[in-house]
């Protein structure tokens, strides 16, 4: 395959799995209300991924924060995630972060490529023992995988291929910040 063959059939397969999302406007518009509520109520939203998820959890955390003023927190910080992985275990770093900094009535993003990694999926399960509104998943891989089955609204991305999943992803989450604030026109003026 050339190269101008391989980005051309790149760039196909992700417009196919941006199209595929129209099917979820309900569910970003729900998103997005769950989230002006949260603020109204003084709640926060909390988000966590790994590797590139985590990338992306910090980039969706600083906007919402910062452009929507919505209260939006990740725990990113390589301190804070060897300290609890040292004590508790990397399977256990995130729901203890959910242990010590969520409250209840909190919105938990989860954002996993395959849906399957332990410390994300221990975290939902911390989100319920601590009475989280919800829990929003981004997920792919298989549309069945666990994370998508503990969450309340769920996205999947049908593809294998992590970076087409994470650019989706990240496209969904940025999506609801735009439609917060209000953005029609690109670039913003």
């Amino acid at each position: 395959m050339t190269e101008n063959k391989f980005l051309e059939t790149y760039l196909e397969k992700f417009i196919e799995l941006i199209e595929f999302q129209k099917k979820n406007i309900e569910k970003l518009l729900m998103v997005k209300n769950i989230l002006v509520q949260q603020n109204q109520n003084n709640k926060k939203a909390i988000i966590f991924g790994n590797g590139g998820s985590a990338a992306i959890a910090s980039h969706f955390s600083v906007d919402l924060t910062k452009n929507a003023k919505i209260k939006c927190t990740n725990y990113n910080e390589s301190d804070l995630i060897t300290c609890f992985s040292n004590d508790y275990g990397y399977e256990n770093w995130m729901s203890k972060s959910v242990e010590f900094y969520g409250e209840e009535g909190d919105v938990l993003f989860l954002v996993s490529s395959s849906g399957e990694s332990l410390n994300i999926l221990n975290a939902a399960n911390a989100a319920r023992r601590k009475k989280f509104s919800k829990i929003i998943t981004f997920s792919g891989h298989n549309k069945n995988n666990s994370l998508a089955k503990i969450g309340d609204i769920n996205f999947w991305v049908d593809s294998k291929a992590y970076n087409l999943i994470e650019n989706v992803h990240q496209f969904l989450l940025l999506s609801v910040i735009d439609l917060i604030i209000g953005k029609s026109e690109y670039p913003p003026n």
